[in-house]
Order: structure tokens, then sequence, then C-alpha cells
């Protein structure tokens, strides 16, 4: 069964050519020119993805994104032009996976598409008797892979994939440090070039969310100039 992919942009260009890339990639699209008429489409009928155009009339890119993930973590990729650099860092603060800017390579595109539901699919995968296995319990933190549950303290953090995969990577070997690259490759997978900055603003969005759970939260720690890494206890 092939994956629906919703594209949001008010330039009916890039709608129609991105849209014929991804069904000759056997992708199902359904395009849309505003962010009102997606937030009512995708009530209607949920996709796998989303791409969103940041600058659009009457609801942009981040006001869509912030009723996305009012209901739903699924994977989200802005489109962005040449200049918008606080904006990017903002809308992945806000909770998208990814962002590509403008003009852009509709095959870097798909193949960022690829990336985030291969790693969507697998962790869907992983269930009935693997369960267990792939739960992963460093003192307060509960990760379940599986469900994709994301736990502190017993109550659930809602995370995007991207963001489940780089706590996941930093709990994996408490006290260890992970350097951007590598948490590149944990969360985007090899191959995929994905700018430093990127990963900063994944880590900030993170620890937002532990610490809206628990202000006290300092278990995500910076070394500056090498990486992160994850304190247990």
């Amino acid at each position: 069964m092939s994956h629906t992919i919703a594209l949001v942009d008010d330039d009916r260009n890039i709608l129609t050519s991105v849209s014929m890339a991804l069904e000759d990639e056997g992708f199902g699209v359904t395009a849309y020119s505003g962010g009102a008429e997606a937030l009512e489409g995708l009530e209607r009928r949920p996709v796998d993805l989303a791409v969103l155009d940041m600058k659009m009339p009457r609801m942009d890119g981040m006001e869509l994104l912030r009723k996305i993930r009012e209901k739903s973590d699924m994977p989200v990729i802005f489109l962005t032009s040449k200049d918008d650099e606080f904006d990017e860092m903002l809308g992945l603060r806000m909770g998208a996976d990814d962002y590509i800017k403008k003009p852009f390579s509709q095959r870097l595109l798909i193949e960022r598409i690829r990336a985030l539901l291969r790693r969507r699919d697998l962790a869907a995968k992983k269930t009935g008797d693997e369960d267990d296995k792939e739960v992963m319990r460093r003192g307060d933190l509960v990760l379940d892979q599986a469900r994709h549950v994301c736990a502190w303290r017993g109550r659930q953090l809602n995370v995007t994939v991207t963001e489940f995969l780089l706590v996941q990577a930093l709990a994996r070997r408490p006290g260890h440090v992970k350097s951007r690259d590598q948490l590149i490759d944990a969360a985007y997978g090899e191959h995929i070039y994905v700018d430093d900055r990127t990963i900063d603003s994944h880590v900030k969005r993170l620890r937002k969310k532990f610490k809206e759970i628990d202000p006290a939260f300092a278990h995500i720690e910076t070394l500056y100039g090498v990486g992160y890494r994850y304190r247990e206890g």
C-alpha cells in the first residue's frame, strides 16, 4: 500500500510539478493551495506525511503546523524561502521534522520524504512479541518504540518521530557523548545532509517538552563544541 503525502503550497506550479514527481514515485498525493483548506482536508482524509510551504496568505505554514500538532505527530517537512533562517529554526522548534529551502531539488525532497517514512514504518512494524524488547527504561524515562511512546515520570510527551529517535539515541548509552553527526545519522539516516542547527533546534524543543512535565529536568546535557549526552540519575 503506497503512502499518501499532503502537499500544501500557494504556488500552483510547485503543486503541479511536485505532485507529478511524487506520483511518479508511487506516492498518493493530496494537494492544497492554502493552510485553512489543508487543515479541513487533513481532518477528513489523514495522510502519512505533510509537506508545508512556510509562507502562505491567511493561514501560513507555522499556524497550520501548530494546529496539526494538536492532534497528530505525523512527519512534517517545511518548504522555506532562501532567507528564512529564523523561521526555519522556529518551525523546527514548533515540531517540524525537517525543512528544505526553495528553490529545491525534487529528488532531494523525495529522499527526505522516504527517510522520514522509512523510520516511521520501522517503528510501526515492531509489534507483538517484540514489544517488550523495544521498551527502554532509563530511570524516570520510558521509551516504547513500537507504540511511539516517550514518557517521563509516568507522563507521556507528545514527540515527533525525529524527537523520539534523538532522545532514544542519547538514552541508549547514558553518559556517552553523541556528536551532532551521530545524532543526524540516528534521526535521519546515513547519507542525508542536515545542518547541525537542525539538531540543536530539535534538542531545544525536546528539553522544553520535558520541562513542561518536570521543570527541574536537566538530563540532556550540552557539551559545547562536542555534542550532547544523556545523564541518568
